[in-house]
């Protein structure tokens, strides 16, 4: 096999003996070559002379033609044109196959100019490391909703000593072990085969028993290990992003999109909102997705004194130490419902494809009968206004009385995600009789799940 190749993404007119030194210590592994994505807006020519010793091509400098226009630049601008620049760059070399990882050691301002390449142009799964002096505080603007991995520089990167020097002959390794990795996967087909069609699914503590269901009966005879490969998504905000990121690379078959939480957040101000763009990605793309309302009962705070004032009054349940929860009212439950209804009617490419579930007893475990988010009046104006605003769209509407965490409620949304996908009747037929394994010990679900697809079962 071909060595893989390393983009190590520097600045040489202030990094150049750190860049350098990266370089060498990714070599001297022995398993992967580099090249260097100069994104300096200029060059001494002491600098330029030691980078033309390297091997010809191996450094791309595509802001050297801008460079009159970004010396005028601040610093801020600079980055956001750098990166606006060299996106497209390292996009084309990440989709052709000529770098198959990429690495960069900075400050704050080199780290937001790396990693906002690896996430607008690597794809999940794409080996990602930034060496950092910011990484020992908050990352998440960093990081984002992809799988960049920080490492803490320790010292600041502004000359190599003894302690950088470990520390980036660490991060070279690092960095070629999980090149070579990803590299094999890409010409050995059957180490990264699909185990079957991709299926996401959203979940939070308060549905995790819907969600549990629901993997039981993808994966349980008729079907084996191989039919369903299912992605569970923490509705935090960062695992909405990160699942809405997947569908959008093509990387997720289908979607239910079980629980929309982050949705109140977005609206009234809680802390796991995944931005006013969720529930937009599959929709467009026509990915057939079932959508419910799974913990829209509820708005994110921190710890209870980080509540903010205007609510105070409201009714709080205290999940943990870290995390204040807060009732939606029936006037929020109703903008809530025209938000869902808004993002799938305004972005459907195929309302058929799309199904919405909902649960008529409660939406949490703190939202059913005797349970202190118990209210009848707020989940009524929430399932009316679904109802009422996706008529006529082609997108139905199920109505089940039952609780979300109900199994028969998670034998509705396994039957529904399966007939959005097409599956047909006789395919399950075909499927069934090849596998003979018909099993009658997974639970009351399972059996509904297949009396709702209409898949007959012989005597045993």
């Amino acid at each position: 096999m071909v060595k893989p190749i390393v983009l190590i993404v520097g600045t040489p007119d202030t990094k150049l003996d750190e860049i350098l030194y990266l370089r060498e210590q990714i070599l001297v592994e022995g398993t992967c070559n580099t090249k260097i994505l100069d994104v300096s807006h200029s060059l001494s020519a002491k600098v330029r002379m030691q980078l033309d010793n390297l091997p010809l091509g191996e450094v791309i400098s595509p802001l050297e033609e801008h460079s009159s226009a970004l010396k005028e630049l601040s610093r801020g601008e600079y980055i956001d044109k750098a990166i606006e620049l060299c996106t497209p760059v390292v996009k084309d070399l990440v989709s052709k196959s000529a770098v198959q990882g990429i690495v960069s050691a900075g400050g704050s301002s080199g780290s937001s100019l790396a990693t906002a390449l690896m996430r607008h142009a690597c794809p999940v799964g794409f080996p990602k490391l930034m060496v950092s002096t910011m990484a020992s505080g908050d990352i998440k603007h960093y990081v984002e909703e992809t799988d960049i991995t920080m490492m803490y520089s320790v010292v600041d990167i502004a000359g190599v000593n003894s302690i950088l020097k470990r520390i980036l002959s660490n991060a070279a390794a690092a960095i070629a072990a999980m090149t070579v990795s990803y590299a094999k996967s890409l010409v050995d087909a059957s180490a990264v085969a699909a185990k079957g069609k991709r299926i996401a699914i959203t979940m939070f503590g308060n549905t995790t028993p819907c969600v549990d269901a629901v993997r039981r009966i993808l994966t349980s005879a008729p079907h084996d290990a191989s039919d369903y490969e299912i992605y569970v998504f923490h509705a935090t905000g960062s695992g909405g992003r990160a699942m809405e990121r997947l569908i959008a690379e093509g990387q997720i078959d289908a979607v239910i999109d079980l629980t929309t939480t982050e949705i109140p957040d977005e609206l009234f101000g809680g802390v796991l909102t995944a931005g006013p763009d969720r529930l937009e990605v599959a929709a467009k793309k026509g990915v057939p997705m079932i959508v419910s309302v799974g913990a829209c009962d509820m708005v994110n705070f921190g710890p209870k004194d980080s509540v903010p004032e205007k609510y105070k009054d409201r009714k709080l349940f205290v999940h943990n130490p870290a995390v204040t929860l807060m009732r939606t009212t029936p006037e929020e439950n109703k903008k809530i419902g025209e938000f869902i209804v808004n993002k799938l009617s305004t972005y459907a490419a195929n309302p058929s494809s799309i199904r919405v579930l909902i649960p008529e007893k409660g939406v949490s475990m703190l939202d059913a009968a005797r349970k202190p988010f118990y209210d009848e009046e707020a989940d009524k104006a929430l399932f009316d206004t679904i109802q009422e605003g996706l008529e006529g769209t082609k997108i139905e509407v199920e109505k089940h009385d039952l609780h979300i965490n109900d199994e028969a409620f998670a034998g509705h949304v396994a039957s529904a995600i399966l007939e959005v996908m097409g599956v047909t009747q006789r395919n399950y037929r075909l499927a069934n009789a090849r596998r003979r394994k018909w099993s009658f010990d997974h639970g009351a679900s399972v059996m509904l799940a297949r009396r709702s697809s209409q898949i007959e079962i012989p005597d045993a």
